[in-house]
């Protein structure tokens, strides 16, 4: 119950007097019984009075009545006996509710959801309980006092009790307590909308009342703990109120957001749009950032395996189809058609793609208002699943563990708006690197905690784990937006059945890398240099088809004096920047020094102005004594002069020491750091985690972040946490600020510490800076280091067989590090020195150990054996073996293994499925070359690989490719380029060894570009404004031309929006021999379409009809065309819903046609007056060797019957 003073609605009527004797009467005292034992359920919204709006003027109207003691008239309701009141004259009436004397007062709370059956113990129901009760009718007392004053309160859906404190009515009843007055104000809630609690944390469950939003145009920061609105329960068949009853609708509810809220959603975008503007070192998003072209992807969702890959379950599109399916960034949460959004996205891309940066650039749009769908946007780090401890709740994670979050000064407020409406919440997870880590998250949670969660999601008792897991399951904000990054290799069957859309980055252009470039080097004429070195190595060119490897590309760039010290494979760039790495810590160090030596020299000079001054003031009158103590300042100054040109003369003497020295690994103690740190790379490839162990030394965790190897990377925030931040990061750095040294980590963190809104970091982990620099240390761990055995290195290398060889596919951090493993081993010995440490000649017999078991395990594999994937892994292995020399040069040893693959490869080299970019199809084309040398030719199948237009055309320029099969509008877009560059050899060249047979489509766009592709062969030109091909075309394509099967396999879903098409194009296909159309629900109308265009199929074969629901009126149309193919041998109409009536037709056609040998109606609606029909037909024809008509409406002795007499006709 509440207090009539707190109530905010029943003040607005001003107050009651003390005193209501003059209000009551004689007869009030004759109704007493009545009044205190009657009891009617009454339901308020029956009510045939008018329901108005509380407005200003009637309450003065009222306030005047109420002076004057006049009463507004009412008409009373009929009392019906209780007697009548029951259906059945036999049911014994409910006995009177008596309330006895000392009967225990009701708890007292501060709002009640709705009155309930009994107001003395609803107060003690749970938030869900109440909000059950309230969907039935209360029932309540009605008190009819005659000559009482009511106050009349407009009528409402829903009622609240108040009590009166000190008691209004005070009657002296003997023998009874005196109890508290309750009277009946109209709901706080608005009148005319229906106000339910937002389902959350769990789906299904109501959000307990304190976890509400505030009312509805309330800005009070701390609305949770206020009065919420009552429920109004939903009109059900009992009190459902005509539409003449109904109150006039209003403008709809919207929830409006408390002011301190408000505030909140502001200093949490002006935060974001800060902290995200830091990408790496020396980049930041403003300067630096390129659009991220990011596609649309597409699964099959076959259903036929519980254990599904990803990689294989997308479909593979062309280069062409790529283009069109690109979003821009404010499309990725908007459906295709706009007309739902889409609330489950996975963001695909592999490692250096640029998932991290694109999530960055999108919570920087949402802090400039570009993503207004939103009115909260939380990062949660995959790193955190790290912390073990059950010390969290759904409002710590997201307000305090998320990254970006600020500080929140109200995290209740904000907690129950992020509850009342999860629509406008958008959650991102990053950092995971692998489809495993969401799934093992999507398992089944156990049943308790399921419901612990439901019930109380603010309980201090949830580790990170299951409050993900409960986010991604949607147990907790069933209704917020979810945008997940990862890896696109693994098994995803858990989120195959939940994502609504796919994402994949696309990676970057040509256009895209010189934009990089651009930005990357400010210095015009140091950009036209990069560029010119990077046109001359195509490999590394190519690389920058990965942004994280683009910079890496200008790392090298800045540093290189021209194009021949640039690398040409990937072992040789990381080698390279990790040499980049220690010669700018080493220059940083002494630099630091020198800054450190100036300050200190500032320092001495302010020291000695300040003794200066003050030996002026004590010694003014002593003209002496001050020009002494000016002479001691200026000799002080001098010898702080002289000792500073001495450090920097020191410092010369040892920059040109360093020179002298390989100035990467100048000290013992690194490297024996860095062997350090290629095991412990090792250890981290094997476990799948870029996190390192806290158990790691601090000296090589200072070593690992001064080498910019290491990241600290900071998991959430807290505040009151500066003391303990600043142990952490000391406990971290390994006390690399007492050797002098200050990382560039270090000061952000005091940068930060300087600001005014300052961000405490909760937990900070240590992390790999880059997946290629982590890979390539645990290459150099397994090729060069002492603790791996000849046997343990064969263990790692690629394509094991037996039980491991039968594995899923191996990770991509694995395959990276088995790359730089072999590259390594060929890679010029007299820089692999500083890798190791081994005595030279240990060392070179070490190499050539490990060389030849590589070679040895390279030349035994069984070529024809490798899947498409392994082939094309073959090919990056021997590609970093022969050609990582510095200078381009090769040895005899490093180019056998490449002229050893080039050889053994099959003719017909596939890889249909597998995904080729820019530098795979690099690697390819120099196995290619090679494999030309020694007068080897082969057939390339690159469908559904998603090779771009410019490797496609590097591969057919090949001389030794006979024939090539690729996306058709891809080859057509080659076509048109080739044409355009007027280089009428290679287009004629590309035209002749294009193949299309067989063609099996399984999406709509097969089939429009198909259509397309015929028709250039019926016009004979590319395009109507084309004429250079004309002599090219002039007998049309000859890759439809030698089409001789196509099958039609998009399903009965997709198959219809290509029909269509498919009608068009059939009548261009004239040496068709195999048309399959099997499910593909064509009806009759579709085989009418089809009967039009098998008159100009003179070489059709077989016709697969089958699972089609063709009737006898298809039947019929086809019948007429059926007869005008003379080399039809083979006909199925498997499965349709041909009646009697299609079988004569049928029946009537069979002597007419002299070729066909099979033909299949079963499981059809024929009885056996159309299996004799049939059966009669096939005496006249000899040729036919089956007739299959088997279906549970022919009786099986007339089938039997029929066998008999012909033995050509088969029962199953």
């Amino acid at each position: 119950m509440q207090d009539v003073n707190q109530d905010p609605f029943f003040c607005e009527f001003g107050d009651l007097p003390e005193d209501l004797s003059e209000f009551l009467n004689d007869d009030f005292q004759m109704d007493l019984d009545s009044l205190l034992n009657y009891e009617e359920p009454i339901n308020f919204g029956d009510m045939g009075m008018p329901i108005e709006l509380p407005n200003i003027d009637s309450h003065q109207q009222t306030e005047k009545e109420k002076l004057k003691g006049t009463t507004s008239n009412r008409r009373k309701r009929q009392r019906v006996p209780r007697s009548q009141q029951s259906n059945d004259e036999t049911t014994p009436s409910r006995p009177k509710r008596q309330r006895t004397t000392g009967q225990p007062k009701p708890k007292e709370t501060q709002a009640e959801p709705a009155v309930t059956q009994s107001t003395d113990t609803g107060s003690d129901l749970s938030p869900e309980e109440r909000f059950s009760l309230s969907t039935t009718p209360p029932r309540i007392l009605r008190f009819v006092p005659h000559n009482f004053p009511f106050i009349t309160f407009p009528g409402t859906p829903g009622v609240q009790v108040v009590r009166l404190s000190p008691p209004l009515i005070r009657l002296p009843l003997p023998s009874t307590a005196a109890t508290p007055t309750y009277i009946f104000v109209p709901a706080p809630s608005p009148p005319c909308t229906q106000q339910v609690p937002p389902l959350s944390p769990a789906d299904g469950a109501v959000a307990p009342v304190q976890m509400s939003s505030s009312p509805s145009g309330s800005l009070s920061d701390t609305a949770n703990k206020a009065m919420s609105p009552p429920c109004t329960a939903p009109l059900s068949p009992s009190n459902e109120l005509s539409s003449k009853d109904l109150p006039l609708p209003q403008s709809p509810t919207v929830i409006d957001i408390p002011q301190a809220v408000k505030d909140y959603i502001q200093e949490a975008k002006a935060h974001m749009s800060q902290a995200c503007q830091v990408l790496e070192e020396g980049l930041n998003l403003t300067a630096n950032y390129v659009d991220m072209q990011v596609s649309q992807r597409e699964i099959f969702r076959s259903g036929k395996s519980a254990t599904k890959c990803l990689d294989k379950e997308l479909v593979n599109m062309g280069d062409t189809d790529q283009k069109k399916s690109l979003l821009g960034q404010s499309q990725i949460f908007e459906d295709s058609n706009g007309d739902k959004p889409k609330r489950y996205i996975l963001l695909l891309g592999n490692a250096g793609m640029g998932k991290t940066t694109l999530i960055r650039k999108l919570c920087f749009d949402w802090s400039r208002d570009c993503v207004p769908q939103f009115d909260f946007v939380f990062l949660l780090d995959g790193k955190a699943l790290s912390l073990t401890e059950a010390t969290y709740n759904l409002q710590t994670l997201l307000l305090n563990l998320s990254s970006f979050a600020p500080s929140c000064t109200d995290p209740e407020a904000v907690y129950a708006q992020i509850l009342a409406d999860p629509k406008r919440v958008l959650i991102i997870f990053d950092g995971f690197d692998e489809l495993r880590d969401y799934e093992i998250l999507l398992q089944t949670q156990e049943k308790d905690l399921t419901a612990s969660l439901q019930k109380n999601s603010k309980a201090q008792n949830y580790t990170v784990k299951r409050l993900y897991s409960a986010i991604l399951q949607r147990v907790l904000l069933p209704g917020c937006t979810l945008l997940l990054s990862t890896r696109p290799r693994g098994t995803a069957s858990q989120l195959l059945r939940r994502v609504d859309s796919f994402l994949e980055l696309c990676g970057f252009t040509p256009t895209d890398v010189e934009t990089y470039l651009s930005q990357y080097f400010t210095d015009p004429d140091v950009k036209a240099s990069a560029l010119d070195c990077l046109k001359n190595c195509s490999y590394l060119n190519l690389l920058c088809w990965n942004p994280g490897l683009c910079r890496l590309v200008c790392l090298v760039l800045e540093q290189s004096k021209g194009s021949v010290d640039l690398p040409r494979t990937l072992t040789g760039l990381c080698h390279q920047v990790l040499c980049i790495k220690m010669k700018k810590d080493c220059k940083s160090t002494h630099s630091q020094a020198e800054v450190q030596t100036q300050i200190s020299l500032k320092s001495v000079e302010t020291e000695t102005q300040i003794s200066k001054s003050t030996q002026l003031k004590k010694c003014h009158r002593n003209t002496q004594t001050k020009s002494r103590a000016q002479r001691h300042a200026r000799s002080h100054t001098q010898r702080a002069r002289r000792s500073k040109e001495r450090e920097e003369e020191v410092y010369e003497m040892d920059e040109e020491e360093i020179k002298s020295v390989d100035s990467d690994f100048a000290r013992t103690e690194d490297r024996e750091l860095l062997l350090q740190l290629s095991a412990l790379a090792w250890e981290g490839v094997k476990a799948n985690s870029s996190i390192v162990p806290t158990a790691t030394s601090a000296k090589l965790k200072a070593f690992g972040l001064r080498k910019g190897l290491f990241l600290s990377h900071p998991l959430g925030t807290k505040p009151d946490m500066k003391e303990e931040r600043g142990r952490q990061d000391r406990e971290e750095m390994g006390g690399v600020e007492e050797k002098g040294v200050e990382t560039e980590e270090r000061q952000r963190v005091k940068r930060t510490d300087s600001s005014d809104d300052l961000i405490i970091c909760h937990h900070r982990i240590m992390l790999w800076a880059n997946p290629f620099l982590q890979s390539y240390l645990a290459g150099a761990h397994l090729s060069l280091s002492r603790t791996v055995s000849d046997r343990n290195f064969l263990q790692t290398l690629p394509f094991q067989s037996g039980p491991k060889g039968r594995r899923r596919p191996q990770r991509e951090e694995l395959e990276l590090t088995q790359r730089f493993a072999v590259g390594l081993l060929f890679h010029k010995r007299t820089e692999l020195h500083r890798l190791h440490s081994h005595p030279d000649t240990a060392f070179r017999d070490m190499l050539i150990s490990k060389q030849t078991l590589v070679k040895k395990h390279l030349e035994g594999l069984s070529h024809s054996d490798l899947t498409a994937a392994q082939i094309l892994e073959a090919c990056h292995y021997v590609y970093e073996a022969s050609l990582t020399h510095a200078d381009g040069s090769r040895d005899s040893g490093s180019t056998h293994l490449v002229t050893h693959l080039a050889v053994h490869l099959p003719e017909v080299l596939t890889f249909h499925g597998v995904p080729l970019n820019p530098p795979d199809v690099f690697t390819v084309q120099n196995v290619l070359r090679t494999g030309a040398a020694k007068g080897r030719s082969f057939c390339l199948d690159l469908e559904d690989s998603g090779i771009r237009v410019s490797g496609l055309r590097a591969l057919v320029g090949l001389s030794n490719i006979n024939t090539y099969r690729a996306c058709i509008a891809d080859v057509i877009a080659l076509w048109e380029q080739l044409e355009q560059s007027d280089e009428e050899g290679q287009l004629e060249g590309a035209v002749s060894k294009f193949k299309i047979h067989p063609l099996k489509a399984t999406q709509v766009c097969h089939i429009e570009h198909l259509a397309k592709l015929v028709n250039i062969h019926v016009h004979r030109k590319l395009s109507d404004s084309s004429s250079r091909s004309d002599t090219i075309l002039a007998e049309g394509v000859p890759a439809v031309k030698q089409l001789h099967k196509l099958e039609f396999a998009l399903g009965p879903e997709k198959g219809p929006l290509g029909l269509p098409k498919l009608w068009e194009l059939l009548s261009g296909l004239q040496n068709l021999q195999h048309l399959d159309l099997e499910n593909s629900k064509i009806g009759d109308k579709g085989a009418e379409k089809l009967s039009s265009a098998l008159a100009s199929l003179g070489s059709l074969e077989i016709l697969n009809l089958s699972q089609n629901s063709i009737g006898d009126v298809g039947v019929k149309k086809l019948t007429k065309a059926l007869t005008d193919l003379p080399k039809l041998h083979c006909l199925s109409l498997y499965s349709n819903v041909i009646s009697d009536e299609g079988a004569e037709s049928l029946a009537a056609v069979l002597p007419h046609m002299a070729s066909l040998t099979d033909l299949d109606v079963a499981y059809n609606k024929l009885t056996d007056v159309g299996a004799k029909s049939l059966g009669a037909s096939l005496r006249n024809c000899q040729k036919i060797k089956t007739l299959r008509m088997w279906n549970q409406c022919i009786p099986y002795g007339a089938l039997e019957r029929l066998q008999h007499q012909d033995s050509r006709i088969l029962c199953n």
